[in-house]
């Protein structure tokens, strides 16, 4: 081949000849050398892939996993402050029209409602007529009046905001009673808790060794815009909460938008020690 113009590129002679024969075999000449690491390039990438694949196949990638598993309790963002917090929960519980549907037109079938359930877990043996009784958030009452419509007559209600002479003022995050104090505590409002360990750690304080804890939960659908926690994935991260005590059972229920009853029964004294 016969060089009009030299250029060195890679070591060889490339032609300006506008001759086709010449112009191919330059072209094989100079784009060679470039492709030859390309298809090894793609080889190698090809190859990597392949092995990746298997891998994966062989064991799960944990990262991977880790993301794909939620939380089991999710709390809610946009609390600043505990301040805040209190400030939400009472804007729903000073509203003088909430308040004044609760007080009448809610009032009796609220308190039909709760009866049905509290008669059913008397039949159970898991609240007697005798038992000290305490409903967490009990608003103006309708749960601790339906208490007492059934005979246990020591039953007593606590919310932020009291509403004498049924509910005393209380925050659930820190009960306002001593330990040991209780043998039967339920609560409709766990999905109101900024702090879900805080609020089930003075549950298991304030109930007796024995005591029976009730919560109605929403575990298939989310709670108000007042609610600070979600349940991901049924009742597991709340049982998971309870060190103290031990799970009697779980149904579906229907409780004015919950729809999942929990039971939990504290540990006797000497079997928390045991396993202490």
């Amino acid at each position: 081949m016969r060089c009009m113009k030299q250029n060195q590129v890679g070591g060889h002679c490339v032609s300006d000849e506008d001759d086709d024969g010449d112009e191919a075999a330059t072209a094989v000449v100079v784009v060679t050398p470039i492709l030859k690491p390309f298809f090894l390039l793609i080889f190698l990438s090809f190859f990597l892939f392949f092995h990746l694949f298997v891998s994966s196949k062989k064991a799960p990638n944990s990262a991977a996993a880790a993301a794909a598993t939620p939380p089991l309790i999710r709390i809610r963002p946009g609390f600043r402050s505990y301040d805040d917090y209190i400030k939400l929960q009472l804007n729903k519980t000073l509203n003088p029209r909430l308040r004044r549907v609760w007080a009448t037109r809610d009032w009796d079938r609220k308190v039909r409602v709760f009866a049905r359930f509290f008669s059913e877990l008397k039949a159970e043996g898991l609240l007697t007529n005798a038992s000290a009784a305490l409903c967490v958030g009990a608003r103006l009452g309708q749960e601790v009046a339906a208490l007492r419509g059934l005979g246990v007559a020591g039953a007593l209600g606590m919310d932020l905001v009291p509403a004498p002479p049924l509910v005393v003022a209380g925050d659930f995050h820190a009960q306002p009673f001593p330990d040991d104090h209780f043998d039967f505590e339920f609560s409709n409002v766990f999905d109101h808790a900024l702090y879900p360990e805080r609020f089930v750690a003075e549950v298991e304080r304030t109930l007796r060794p024995g005591g029976v804890a009730v919560l109605h939960v929403a575990v298939h659908r989310r709670g108000d815009k007042y609610s600070a926690n979600d349940l991901l994935g049924g009742v597991d991260g709340l049982v998971a909460l309870f060190k103290r005590s031990e799970l009697v059972r779980v149904r579906k229920v229907d409780g004015f938008g919950l729809d999942t009853e929990v039971v939990l029964r504290k540990k006797q004294q000497e079997t928390m020690k045991k396993n202490n």
